[in-house]
């Protein structure tokens, strides 16, 4: 049968690194997760309770393409909450977690066959989603020097759009709120769509994070409950558009997901209140931060720029390899530990990196470190 080329997307490999490590552990090893970016811990409490509660007394059918309008709201307060930001409910629409926030802003967003930048190192779902939809994604090499981050004066000419990501994945950086403004006005004088990935605000550790909304009403800021609401299954997102676009992202929201899961709506909106167990939850990944920042070093791993949230490092290993997925198949055989090459966030330099992930419970943290400390001690001799 015939296929679509705009299938042919490159493998997730971080999930590659997954099976591998599923498989050791069938035999009988012990694995340190260091490769994926899910929290350790469950929904919050009353988010499972309101769930069970509305198991019981409703058949939790469809609800409105654009999500509970409960739930609109509750998003709408939380930025006010977080930011300040007095905002419409109306523009909130609640996605089937954020990757169907990305379908319906590039549907939305642009034609086929145009270009949208995105920096390097970065999320590589951005790429293979606009591929998948005949778009042209455009790599933006960032570096250490502007924190992995983007900035004005490296956006080439001809782009239909950019895509920011603050906290950024895999490296952890933010950008701030003349950052943002900056990359929000260049945007607007040269007629781009300005798209901001958010969806690791709340898990900051010292000054918290600048949403675009902050500085623009021109931009579609994607967020999600998987990442500080701790609810990566329960595949519920939202995305935040200015009102001219309300009407379009409904009728395509009707089309391709006719509703996102009620029953996980149902417990995003519990999730909301659940802050106390949020925050406990982000204290253990600031300790877990800490000894990452402290342990990596003295496994070899010196070249990191310490993140600002989220929840990994991001490593240059270029004295150390040029190959990092052999790197990091080979700490996943010999350490028990496993972390994901760079490959997937930055394809021409991720052979030189690595991510290591601390959104795990700290004893595994501290356990992964002394094993990486003494796998590396043991290479090196």
């Amino acid at each position: 049968m015939r296929v679509s080329s705009r299938g042919d997307v490159d493998p997730f490999i971080v999930m590659d690194v997954m099976e591998a490590a599923r498989m050791l552990e069938a035999q009988g090893r012990h694995i340190i997760h260091m490769e994926v970016g899910q929290p350790g811990t469950p929904a919050p409490q009353g988010a499972r309770a309101a769930l069970e509660q509305a198991m019981a007394r409703d058949s939790l059918g469809y609800t409105v393409a654009l999500g509970l309008p409960e739930l609109r709201a509750g998003i709408a307060a939380l930025y006010r909450r977080w930011y300040g930001v007095d905002l419409n409910p109306e523009r909130v629409v609640v996605t089937a977690g954020s990757s169907a926030a990305f379908l319906l802003a590039f549907s939305a967003l642009f034609d086929a066959g145009e270009a949208v930048g995105l920096g390097l190192p970065g999320y590589p779902s951005y790429r293979h989603i606009l591929k998948a939809l005949s778009l042209e994604a455009v790599g933006i090499p960032t570096g250490p020097d502007t924190r992995f981050q983007p900035v004005p004066a490296q956006i080439p000419d001809g782009l239909a759009g950019l895509i920011v990501a603050s906290p950024g994945n895999p490296s952890g950086t933010m950008l701030g709120k003349a950052e943002l403004a900056a990359l929000a006005g260049h945007c607007a004088a040269r007629g781009m769509a300005f798209i901001s990935d958010e969806i690791y605000h709340g898990l900051h550790y010292e000054a918290p994070a600048v949403s675009a909304l902050q500085v623009t009403d021109e931009v579609v800021v994607i967020n999600s409950f998987s990442k500080y609401f701790s609810m990566t299954g329960w595949r519920i997102g939202w995305m935040v558009v200015p009102e001219a676009m309300v009407r379009q992202v409904e009728r395509l929201a009707q089309n391709m997901f006719i509703c996102p899961p009620h029953a996980s709506q149902i417990a995003a909106l519990a999730a909301l209140d659940c802050t106390p167990e949020l925050e406990a939850n982000r204290a253990v990944y600031a300790e877990n931060r800490r000894l990452m920042l402290a342990g990596l070093p003295k496994a070899s791993f010196t070249r990191i720029a310490p993140p600002d949230g989220a929840f990994y490092i991001y490593a240059d290993v270029s004295d150390l390899t040029d190959d990092s997925r052999q790197l990091a198949a080979d700490i996943l055989e010999g350490a028990g530990v496993a972390v994901t090459p760079g490959l997937d966030f930055d394809p021409a330099r991720g052979h030189q990196t690595l991510r290591f992930s601390y959104a795990r419970g700290t004893a595994d943290i501290a356990e992964g470190l002394v094993r990486l400390e003494r796998f590396m001690a043991e290479r090196r001799r």
